[in-house]
C-alpha cells in the first residue's frame, strides 16, 4: 500500500491511500484538486472517507462526486454532512475492497468528529496532530482528553494521519512546555530539517507522539507542573492539567 499526502490550502493534508493498481481511500478532501491532479497520475479514487464537517475537510466532496457520482462518502452521522452515503459512528467497520477501518469516536474539536483506524495507520483529522491537538470548538475538555486517549491506546507504531501540518509551531510550544524531554527535542530538529527541505513531517509513530506530545503526557510530572504554573495554581486532576495546556496553546505565540 502506498501512502500519500497530498497538500491543500496553507497546511491542510489530504490523505491518499492506494493499492498497486492507484485504486485509492481518500480521507478528508477539502478541496478537490489536488485529488483531481493526482488522478491524472494515475491515483483512481473508489471511497471518501471523511472525519468531521469542517469545509477544509469536506469541501472537495461535491466536485469529486461530480467526477466519481458513485464514490461511496463514509462520515459521521452529522447533518452538516449532507454528501454521506454511509454513516458511521464508534465501533462500526468500514470495509472497502482490500482495507479495513475501525471507526473511533473522538470528540472535542467537534461534537461528532470520528477517526479511522486500520493497516497501520490513523487518520485522526484534527482531534490528534503531532506534537499537539485540536482546539476545542464544540466539545469539553473532559471529551476531547477522552478522545486523546482512546488514540493514545493504539498500537504504538500506529503510523498518525493528521490533518494539518502544524508540527513545526507545536514543537515550539511544546518545547515551552517540557524543555528538559530530550526526545522532544529529537523530534523538533526532525521537524525542522524536514520542513527546510520542506517535505511532511507526517506521518508519525504514535510511539513518538507518546513520548513527546504534551497532550498526551498530561500524567508525567514535567507536564502538570508547567500548566500548574501556567494556571496559576496547583493542579492535580489530569483533566484540568489538559484544559490548561489547551488554554495556554489557545493563546500561545513562538
Amino acid at each position: 500500500m502506498r501512502l500519500q499526502p497530498l497538500p491543500a490550502f496553507e497546511d491542510n493534508y489530504i490523505w491518499t491511500l492506494s493499492d498497486a493498481s492507484g485504486r485509492a481511500v481518500v480521507v478528508d478532501p477539502g478541496e478537490a484538486g489536488p485529488v483531481l491532479a493526482a488522478a491524472e497520475e494515475g491515483l483512481t479514487p473508489i471511497a471518501l472517507l471523511l472525519t468531521h464537517h469542517h469545509a477544509d475537510h469536506i469541501g472537495g466532496v461535491d466536485a469529486l462526486l461530480a467526477r466519481w457520482p458513485d464514490l461511496p462518502v463514509y462520515a459521521p452521522d452529522d447533518p452538516r454532512i449532507p454528501q454521506a452515503t454511509v454513516r458511521v459512528g464508534d465501533g462500526d467497520t468500514v470495509e472497502i475492497a482490500q482495507w479495513r477501518f475501525d471507526v473511533l469516536a473522538v470528540p472535542g474539536h467537534t461534537r461528532s468528529h470520528i477517526a479511522f483506524h486500520g493497516h497501520g495507520h490513523l487518520f485522526s483529522g484534527d482531534t490528534l496532530f503531532s506534537l499537539g491537538c485540536g482546539r476545542m470548538f464544540e466539545g469539553t475538555a473532559v471529551q476531547m482528553l477522552t478522545s486523546l486517549d482512546r488514540l493514545a491506546a493504539l498500537p504504538a507504531d500506529t503510523l498518525v494521519c493528521c490533518g494539518h501540518e502544524y508540527s513545526r509551531s507545536n514543537a515550539a510550544f511544546a518545547r515551552v512546555v517540557d524543555p528538559d524531554n530530550a526526545a522532544l527535542r529529537r523530534r523538533e530538529q526532525e521537524i525542522l530539517d524536514m520542513r527546510s527541505v520542506p517535505r511532511p513531517t507526517l506521518p508519525v509513530a504514535l510511539a513518538s507522539e507518546l513520548a513527546c506530545n504534551p497532550f498526551l503526557r498530561v500524567d508525567a510530572d514535567a507536564v502538570r507542573a508547567a500548566a500548574s504554573h501556567a494556571a496559576g495554581t496547583a493542579l492535580t486532576d489530569r483533566v484540568d492539567v489538559f484544559a490548561a495546556l489547551r488554554r495556554w496553546k489557545d493563546g500561545f505565540r513562538a
